[in-house]
């Protein structure tokens, strides 16, 4: 997804990232035979979402800046988390 300086769209593409890792974790399958796979498209998802989290922090308000670093914080856990797992 393209970078935006746009503050609103910037933010809109994080939160819309951080929401495809969530329904990425949500279609997990622990004991299925694609569980390779799907956990290689979760670190995708996971790297995109940082990565817009990056964007969207260059041109974010004081508002968003604060919702940007929780949604860091999510994906963070949500990294432990299957990291426990696996």
């Amino acid at each position: 997804m393209p970078y935006h300086k746009n503050k609103q769209q910037a933010f809109q593409a994080v939160d819309q990232s951080v929401t495809d890792v969530q329904n990425t974790i949500n279609e997990l399958v622990l004991d299925g035979a694609s569980y390779g796979t799907q956990l290689a498209h979760l670190k995708n998802e996971v790297n995109e979402a940082y990565q817009q989290i990056k964007n969207a922090l260059e041109v974010a308000s004081d508002t968003q800046r604060a919702q940007l670093q929780q949604f860091k914080s999510d994906l963070s856990s949500i990294v432990s988390e299957v990291n426990g797992e696996a």
